[in-house]
């Protein structure tokens, strides 16, 4: 149903969230364009992360305690969170926000909005996979918190408390039963945490599988097509300004990732948003494959099964929009896995080559859903952070209803464009 009329929507941004807003879109019988500054075969920071559907990532990245433990973090080249000091006002003023933000109410109030979108977002990829043969790989084993400290222990013991408060499952097992679940695999861990509502997926062919979906239901992609500027008359953006000439249309999405405030504030817009690096390598050959998704609590590594393949990634580095391999970063999630799960040896990754992709971070760890006050025919679909594949299906809905002049399915009045003013 399309409230609005039908509408001729541009996507500036062909990873998971602009491609899943395409594939909505469609379905409501609007016209598409999706302008994309790679080419076909480009990368994005979709294709190498952990492929985690996670309702259990109800705490948002700004959350109570990180700025402590991110600043102990700083001086290890190794760890899990890495700040690269520069004098950047925009950074500056980025990190003041973050801390302000991270604090135990926001959090809280947090919860309910996470869950609802990563439910609702779970559900999208379960209608997905039922009419794709399933063909980006959808496993709903749930996730394992794997955790080698009675401290780490206990502080997720009372994460689990908090997601059944919120209505979602969560086991909390010691040693014992942690290894029953994973029999295959030697664990060195006091305990871990299950969350059965959490699945995963193959990111690389969840791409693959929504560009073939929007090409088939009609969808333009225009490659190699960066937005330089912006074609403005008074309160209406009329065409995106690209290496391919200019593209008009009725409505405009920015679902540019890290990239999105560098657009924005082509359009006067401030969108406050620092681009976090993570990692991750694929051993195609693992001496061992889970069962579950894992995650390794007290290293904040992510470890993933996508078929016959294991994927290993984690850290967060704020170092600007730098895309070069740190060595440090690497040998730190190898030697985590090793500790954790014996079995495997950081000379297994020897022939791996490294992928790393930047995650747009908002201050409080929250996406930016919906229009803007200055552009009415403006959205804004980014900042979904390390949860960009998780919420990638319920943000291209919410997108889509947006457009359509239809009430949201989830309340996003916390995601708004310009809460940082």
């Amino acid at each position: 149903m399309v409230t609005r009329g039908r509408r001729n929507v541009v996507i500036c941004g062909a990873g998971v969230i602009g491609l899943a807003s395409a594939y909505y879109l469609l379905e409501r019988g609007h016209r598409v364009t999706i302008l994309e500054r790679g080419a076909p075969d480009h990368d994005c920071c979709s294709l190498g992360n952990a492929g985690f559907i996670s309702p259990s990532h109800f705490l948002p990245l700004a959350s109570p305690g990180i700025v402590r433990k991110a600043l102990g973090w700083m001086w290890d080249p190794e760890s899990p969170f890495y700040i690269r000091p520069r004098l950047d006002p925009g950074f500056i003023s980025w990190g003041i926000q973050f801390w302000r933000a991270s604090n135990r109410e926001r959090a809280h109030r947090a919860g309910p909005l996470l869950r609802d979108l990563n439910l609702a977002s779970r559900s999208l990829f379960e209608e997905l996979a039922a009419c794709t043969a399933n063909e980006f790989g959808l496993a709903r084993e749930g996730l394992l918190m794997l955790v080698r400290t009675e401290r780490g222990l206990e502080e997720e013991a009372k994460l689990a408390s908090r997601s059944r408060e919120l209505g979602m499952p969560a086991e909390v097992l010691d040693a014992a039963r942690v290894r029953a679940l994973e029999p295959g695999i030697e664990l060195d861990v006091v305990g871990g945490v299950l969350y059965p509502l959490d699945a995963h997926l193959v990111p690389q062919k969840l791409v693959a599988t929504l560009t073939r979906l929007v090409a088939e239901r009609g969808g333009t992609f225009v490659w190699n097509a960066e937005v330089r500027d912006w074609l403005i008359t008074q309160s209406t953006v009329k065409a995106a300004i690209t290496g391919q000439g200019e593209i008009g249309g009725e409505d405009f999405v920015l679902t540019a990732g890290s990239w999105t405030p560098i657009l924005a504030r082509r359009l006067g817009l401030r969108l406050p948003m620092q681009p976090g690096k993570g990692y991750s390598l694929t051993l195609d050959a693992p001496r061992c494959l889970p069962k579950h998704s894992l995650i390794l609590q007290e290293a904040r590594v992510a470890v993933t099964p996508m078929g016959s393949s294991l994927r290993v990634g984690g850290t967060m580095e704020l170092a600007g929009y730098d895309l070069r391999i740190n060595p440090p970063r690497i040998r730190g999630i190898t030697r985590s896995l090793s500790r954790y799960i014996p079995t495997f040896r950081s000379e297994d990754f020897a022939m791996c080559r490294p992928w790393c992709g930047l995650r747009p971070c908002t201050p409080d760890g929250l996406p930016y859903i919906g229009r803007t006050r200055r552009f009415q025919n403006m959205i804004v679909a980014s900042g979904h952070a390390m949860m960009g594949v998780s919420l990638g299906a319920v943000t291209g809905k919410l997108v889509s209803e947006i457009v359509s002049g239809d009430t949201p399915s989830v309340q996003i009045s916390g995601l708004c464009v310009e809460r940082f003013g």
